[in-house]
């Protein structure tokens, strides 16, 4: 049986992520950026799902998306979104 493991510190793990594709340290990335690495890599979500992660994320018009804004987002319980 396959369990899937709880994460210990999930927003960290996406902060260091996030930062890590930032190599400019300026806070943000591109949603074109975050796309192509959720749709390419890993365990890959459909273009529908990431459409509904920048939405809940708060993706403004710029196409940037805030590390710290995002993995707080994304990793919050479901009643508080």
């Amino acid at each position: 049986m396959h369990r899937q493991l709880q994460q210990e510190a999930p927003q960290d793990e996406i902060l260091e992520a996030m930062r890590m594709a930032d190599k400019e340290q300026k806070g943000y990335i591109l949603a074109s950026e975050l796309r192509a690495k959720l749709t390419g890599l890993g365990e890959k979500l459909t273009h529908r799902e990431v459409d509904e992660l920048l939405k809940e994320a708060g993706v403004g018009t710029d196409g940037r998306v805030h590390c710290e804004q995002f993995a707080k987002a994304v990793t919050r319980s479901p009643a508080k979104r």
